[in-house]
């Protein structure tokens, strides 16, 4: 890492012929009797934006800068010596390390950072430019005026302009101070926020108070829309969540009337496969295809989650239906077996899988919201799902064969159509996807034994909520207690905020025992 560091450091090391003799002079300076003149010699080295300097200062803050008997200064790195000012091999022989202490260490560190706003990486220019906007220091004030002058890119002149706002802030000149709040105005930044509201507690001129409370309460505006617009965002993304484990669920408990305890360990399996299929690519292929294991891994869940359902099916759920307590104490047994199967092959610990280079990051929009790349794929994916199972639905066979058996069982033998089969099919359907919804949640959190357990009863609610066996029900259920479960949190708190929210649903259920959009049938009606 420290290599790396150093590498990344040399990119600066591109002098201008302008500063040479001050690089230098400013270099001397750090051999200095005193630590007072080390110090200003060291900040001397920042206000230059000499990328050499970088070097130097990180040397000298790691106590590996030392004085040859000739004066020159060398920076050590594994027992080589080079000059600092000319870069040239030197000879270490009779150098001496020039002694620091912890302020000067700091101010060394601080300074060096500071040089990453001459980086020529941009996104480097910016986190440097940000530090400073965090935690103003007057003593960058210079040198964020002549990074801005050499600024090309727009993104970084915007961080680097409200930085250089927020020194101004400090300003002895009622006038700077005015003109640096004009400027802050307009951010969205909480930085800014902060800082405008320090300036408040000491800000004795009037006309400057004032302004500062005008731009304060224009800033407070908007990052309440954005804080609302991060909450709708957080929502969705509950929502999704939560409808990607209930659809499954729909799906089995709507046509065949059985309370599946044992549905949150599909989920389980699921991301247990996305786990092992990761393992799989990592071990038998190179490097470059490992963000391929994703996509692998969704139709490879979706097979085996949907085998073990209709094994269960024609094992065990067949010969309980029509009793509904009998099949919920049975595939709780059930869930509890493949919990514990799941402990002894892969241990209790959690598992890691990791997102694909193509879902890690996100887009930054203002005041701190982001929206990630694992959310918004999990958002649109869980669409395309109840997407792809409403088209099976209403347009294949097996879709009018399952909601004939849906709508009326007897009848729908009496038609032909083999019911058993289509139980046995529903129910690996069900599994199915819930396996595949396993793969979405292993995106944005570990993976263990207890994962099902966390869904499974805000998937019953989201299905009764919804309507039993209704797809639309079940997507407007998942949103709806998505987006008010985020919209609660900020005020009541997490925990608050859930018992809110089945409290709701309870008292709408005694109202509407069927849901939100109840199917129509003979069986269901009656």
């Amino acid at each position: 890492m420290k290599i790396f560091k150093l590498a990344l450091l040399a990119l600066l090391a591109v002098a201008s012929p302008a500063f040479a003799d001050d690089f230098a002079d400013a270099v001397r300076g750090l051999n200095a009797d005193g630590y007072s003149d080390k110090i200003a010699a060291a900040e001397a080295l920042a206000t230059l934006g000499d990328g050499r300097a970088a070097l130097v200062l990180d040397a000298l803050a790691d106590g590996r800068l030392y004085a040859a008997p000739d004066g020159a200064l060398l920076i050590e790195q594994a027992g080589a010596f080079t000059d600092a000012v000319t870069r040239a091999a030197a000879s270490g022989a009779e150098a001496t390390a020039i002694t620091v202490n912890n302020r000067l260490r700091g101010v060394a560190r601080g300074a060096a950072g500071r040089l990453a706003l001459f980086s020529p990486d941009p996104s480097l220019r910016k986190r440097a430019a940000e530090a400073v906007l965090a935690q103003p220091n007057p003593e960058s004030a210079e040198t964020i005026r002549t990074a801005l002058a050499r600024e090309a890119d727009a993104e970084v002149r915007q961080v680097m302009t409200l930085a250089l706002a927020t020194l101004d802030l400090a300003a002895a000149e009622p006038e700077r101070r005015k003109a640096a709040i004009v400027a802050l105005k307009g951010s969205s930044n909480p930085q800014v926020r902060g800082q405008l509201q320090r300036l408040l507690e000491i800000e004795a001129e009037p006309q400057v108070k004032a302004a500062a409370e005008k731009a304060l309460a224009d800033i407070n505006v908007r990052l309440t829309l954005v804080d609302m617009g991060a909450n709708i965002f957080q929502g969705l993304s509950l929502g999704s969540v939560l409808l990607l484990a209930a659809i499954g669920l729909a799906v089995t408990f709507g046509v065949m009337g059985v309370i599946n305890m044992a549905h949150g360990e599909m989920i389980m399996l699921g991301s247990y496969t996305a786990f092992v299929v990761q393992e799989g690519f990592r071990a038998f292929l190179p490097p470059d295809y490992i963000g391929l294991y994703l996509p692998v891994a969704v139709p490879v869940a979706f097979v085996v989650t949907f085998a073990i359902g209709v094994v269960l099916e024609r094992t065990v759920i067949r010969f309980l239906y029509g009793r509904p307590l009998e099949t919920m104490l049975a595939t709780w047994g059930i869930s509890l077996m493949l919990q514990q199967a799941v402990r002894s092959i892969f241990g209790a610990s959690n598992r890691e899988v990791a997102n694909p280079a193509w879902m890690t990051g996100g887009i930054d929009l203002a005041g701190g919201f982001t929206l990630t790349y694992n959310r918004v794929v999990i958002i649109g994916f869980c669409l395309a799902v109840l997407g792809a199972l409403a088209a099976l639905l209403r347009w294949s066979s097996f879709g009018l064969h399952m909601r004939a058996v849906t709508q009326n069982r007897p009848m729908a033998a009496a038609m032909g159509i083999p019911t058993d089969r289509i139980d046995a099919a529903t129910f690996g359907l069900g599994s199915g996807i819930a396996g595949m919804a396993g793969v979405a949640l292993s995106q944005i959190g570990n993976v263990s034994p207890n994962l099902g357990q966390t869904y499974i009863v805000d998937s019953f609610m989201v299905v009764v909520f919804g309507g039993v066996g209704s797809l639309w029900g079940t997507l407007v259920g998942a949103l709806s207690l998505g987006l008010v479960n985020k919209v609660l949190e900020p005020y009541a708190g997490a925990m608050l905020g859930k018992i809110l929210v089945l409290v709701v649903v309870i008292l709408f259920i005694q109202k509407r025992p069927r849901g939100l959009f109840a199917l129509k049938g003979r069986s269901v009606d009656s």
